[in-house]
């Protein structure tokens, strides 16, 4: 049975369904929604946990074990299926289809899934997660730029804060989309919010007096080619709990950009004009910057960045081997000129 994100909190308040599946690509709403069952089973007293995550040579017999014994703590308990890359496999498959056939008792099945592209919803386990009778299928959209006003504006009040039209229009246009990003732009405005009112110059002081350890501040040290800087200011953002997600967002978001202006340059367009065109266009006083980090590598250089972009995003969702914060690093030394790895320089990268 399919239930909406906004349906899950008036559900979570009455009796549990065996399974629940969170599906999507948006890390933030889905981690928000899982959060929203974990502890709606704590409150029910499902108070033992069991975490599974399915990668390369998982052994699906741990899910059938789990689902035929018995709770060695508790009388109810809570079992989590992680699948990043969204392919249980053929034993997957039929390990899900045993288990959703007699669903545990006394037990709570939480599946966490990317989003399902269309071949394989059409799959016998997928349709079994989606339509199951013993199932809510919770399916998680992207919030795209015109509901992310409004979705601010809600997340604002949730935190018992109320921003006029400007206010709002300005973190939209600062987060572009990223709601984690934005979720954190909204805790710091609870700091710094006079009365509980957000105006543009709250959330311009809010820029200004960012974190010690700043995304943006990362950024426009890989532009300076600053290598060593770059990456203490990484090491400080993972240890105040920035996640991977937002970090390679601010980093692929620069990328497009510069990766568009020099495909222009090399078009034969002068770079003032490549500036102002660029969408976003970019800010005069970041030209110097920019200008500065164009001449470190040409427009096929800034395509190969884009893809140690993608391959680090595909190291967040599980897809792809390695660790993603290592990549994240190596990524900010090449945009600053440098190598993090000696089999760069045989490379040829």
């Amino acid at each position: 049975m399919k239930l909406s994100p906004a349906q899950l909190a008036k559900h979570l308040q009455g009796t549990l369904a065996p399974v629940y599946v969170v599906c999507g690509d948006e890390h933030l709403l889905c981690q928000e929604a899982c959060d929203a069952i974990r502890a709606a089973t704590r409150a029910q007293g499902f108070s033992e946990r069991q975490v599974f995550h399915v990668e390369t040579g998982f052994d699906w017999g741990q899910l059938i074990e789990a689902g035929a014994s018995l709770s060695l703590f508790a009388d109810k308990r809570l079992l989590e299926l992680r699948i990043p890359s969204g392919k249980p496999g053929d034993k997957g498959a039929a390990a899900l289809l045993d288990y959703l056939a007699r669903p545990a008792e006394d037990t709570v099945l939480l599946v966490s899934l990317p989003k399902l592209d269309g071949s394989t919803q059409k799959t016998k386990w997928a349709k079994a997660l989606i339509d199951g009778k013993d199932v809510q299928f919770v399916q998680i959209w992207p919030v795209d730029a015109g509901q992310l006003p409004q979705w601010i504006r809600q997340r604002l009040a949730q935190a018992g804060l109320s921003a006029d039209q400007e206010a709002v229009e300005l973190i939209a246009a600062r987060v572009e989309g990223n709601l984690l990003a934005a979720a954190q732009e909204i805790e710091k405005l609870k700091l710094l919010a006079d009365a509980g009112q957000v105006s543009a110059e709250t959330v311009q002081a809010a820029v200004a007096d960012s974190a010690r350890y700043d995304v943006f501040g990362l950024i426009d040290a890989c532009l300076h080619g600053q290598a060593s800087h770059a990456l203490h200011m990484l090491e400080g953002l993972r240890g105040e709990g920035v996640e991977p997600p937002v970090i390679l967002w601010a980093l692929a978001r620069e990328l497009r950009q510069l990766g568009g202006i020099a495909q222009q340059y090399a078009q034969g367009i002068p770079l003032e004009r490549a500036f102002a065109q660029a969408r976003p266009p970019v800010w005069d006083k970041r030209r110097p910057l920019l200008a500065k980090a164009l001449q470190r590598h040409d427009a096929r250089r800034w395509s190969q960045l884009l893809g140690s972009a993608q391959q680090i995003d595909a190291q967040i969702k599980g897809q792809a081997e390695g660790d993603p914060w290592i990549g994240l690093a190596d990524l900010c030394l090449q945009l600053a000129g440098k190598r993090l790895f000696a089999r760069d320089h045989h490379a040829g990268r």
